[in-house]
């Protein structure tokens, strides 16, 4: 193994995956420094998912190395991988997955209890993201009484509230409508740099390249310098499954 370079705080060396034998990542590398937001891009199908659940732990790669804060995470055991999620990482799926039986808040509390934080210290930090994502005043629901967008918006707030040191966002705005994407995006990106979170953005829309301080462009499972347009039917020029 060799180590990562003295200031990323995560790093990606020759990542390869494959599902039943057909590959979905091939010798991917690059490293985020800390506050950094990288944009993950490419044709839907084209990996972006699975090189989040690569450097995040949730998948192991098949060959490569990925290091977190220069530490090894492609061999951790899975209790060590799954310590590290707990209280490292956080994720933002592309549809919301809240716990029905708490209500709003408590659902953006969890994490930070989890981890120790007093019940009403956790309550005033859900409070606060939950204004800056304009769901504050739902905050006593229970998911199933809002719309899919302000579940969204409940779920990007759970993860940023836990303030990780790396947040992994798969297209966390697929739900929103358009009109609401920008203010989400902005929202999130201005969290990360304040709170000195890196966040990992894997998306489809055009608005997150220019809030990102890098951009990681993947076809076929590889890391290539630009992305081509779609054919003359319309089509993503890719079709491997991430």
């Amino acid at each position: 193994m060799v180590a990562p370079p003295d200031d990323d705080v995560l790093w990606a060396r020759g990542i390869t995956y494959a599902y039943s034998g057909s590959p979905a990542l091939t010798g991917v590398s690059f490293g985020v420094h800390e506050g950094e937001v990288v944009a993950l891009t490419g044709p839907r199908g084209c990996g972006k998912t699975t090189l989040l659940e690569c450097l995040s732990g949730r998948l192991l790669p098949d060959d490569g190395e990925v290091w977190f804060n220069g530490s090894p995470v492609h061999t951790l055991t899975q209790l060590g991988r799954e310590r590290l999620r707990r209280e490292h990482f956080g994720w933002i799926d592309p549809a919301p997955r809240l716990v029905p039986e708490l209500t709003v808040w408590e659902n953006v509390a969890l994490p930070m209890m989890l981890r120790g934080t007093p019940r009403r210290t956790a309550r005033t930090t859900a409070r606060e993201w939950l204004d800056r994502l304009d769901v504050g005043d739902r905050e006593r629901e229970r998911p199933a009484a809002l719309l899919q967008s302000q579940r969204q918006r409940v779920a990007i707030a759970r993860a940023l509230a836990a303030t990780p040191k790396v947040l992994f966002a798969d297209e966390p705005t697929a739900p929103l409508h358009h009109d609401d994407r920008g203010q989400v995006l902005r929202t999130l990106t201005a969290a990360a740099r304040s709170h000195g979170i890196t966040v990992l953005l894997a998306t489809h829309d055009s608005e997150v390249a220019p809030l990102a301080d890098q951009t990681v462009a993947l076809l076929d499972g590889r890391r290539v310098g630009a992305i081509p347009a779609p054919d003359a039917e319309g089509r993503d020029a890719c079709s491997v499954s991430a």
